[in-house]
């Protein structure tokens, strides 16, 4: 994963409650698809595979390109007014890449018919998002710092 840098040099930044705004559409959708799963696997899958897609794009093209930045960008942001808080791009494109690994694994148990695999893998990535949601605690932005350091000098 590349490093957004702006052209002054600087990491580029968001507005923290696009992130939690995404957060809670991303719990919305976690919930109903284990809702669903108590019906129909198949369908769980299907809607888990959507989520697993904008997990994806999050952390492909970052959060403002994402499906939920830019519903923010659109609806929200114009009437909650100027951000008072930033908060940087990387980790939160490794927490859409976290979310997305979860995601894809819940995805694979659903639609394969192992029900309980896909529940829990939902249940990891609905626990982050939550936690992201109702109180500003991002676990992938946590962790990243960690990755960041493992990684080789030349990424």
């Amino acid at each position: 994963m590349s490093v957004s840098v702006s052209s002054s040099g600087t990491v580029d930044q968001v507005d923290v409650r696009g992130p939690r705004f995404a957060a809670w559409v991303t719990t919305a959708v976690l919930v109903a698809v284990l809702i669903v799963a108590t019906f129909s696997t198949p369908a769980a899958g299907v809607l888990l595979a959507v989520q697993t897609l904008v997990f994806a794009l999050g952390a492909v093209f970052g959060p403002r390109r994402s499906p939920y930045g830019r519903l923010f960008a659109t609806l929200v942001a114009p009437r909650v007014g100027a951000p008072t808080e930033t908060e940087p791009v990387p980790p939160l494109r490794f927490a859409q890449l976290v979310g997305f690994v979860f995601a894809a694994v819940g995805t694979v148990g659903f639609l394969a018919g192992a029900a309980v695999l896909g529940s829990v893998a939902a249940g990891f990535a609905l626990f982050a998002a939550l936690l992201n949601a109702a109180f500003g605690l991002c676990l992938g932005c946590r962790i990243y710092p960690l990755v960041a350091r493992l990684r080789p000098a030349s990424f």
